[in-house]
């Protein structure tokens, strides 16, 4: 049996992490959450995900400065989302693989994912 990829999903917003947490698992993932930054930094460290979910407005590191830090010693594969859909430019300029622009469907997210993992879609 092949091991679950590791999905590191960072977001300040509590019902996100939970609302997208279960999608993933659902999905067949290992999810890890943080809810800034720096945390998010420390566990690509320690966790080693696979791929990471990074919300662009969050208080302290936001996910711009997280993506710059995390680009300094990582090419972990990075999906950003924000509900400014002007971020996106920036986020794929400072090295995000790809964008979402916030309400986003999660089976969406979960396509690209795959994408990015070189995983094959489903074929539903």
């Amino acid at each position: 049996m092949k091991d679950k990829k590791k999905i590191l999903l960072v977001d300040d917003e509590r019902a996100i992490l939970k609302v997208i947490g279960i999608k993933l698992r659902i999905s067949g993932y290992d999810v890890t959450t943080a809810s800034g930054g720096q945390e998010a930094l420390d566990l690509v460290k320690t966790e080693s995900p696979d791929i990471m979910l990074l919300d662009v407005i969050m208080p302290g590191i936001d996910g711009f400065e997280t993506l710059q830090k995390l680009r300094a010693f990582s090419n972990l594969p990075v999906i950003v989302f924000s509900a400014r859909p002007e971020n996106a430019q920036k986020a794929l300029s400072l090295g995000g693989n790809d964008f979402l622009a916030k309400p986003f469907n999660v089976d969406e997210m979960v396509g690209r994912i795959k994408t990015l993992l070189g995983e094959r879609p489903n074929s539903n």
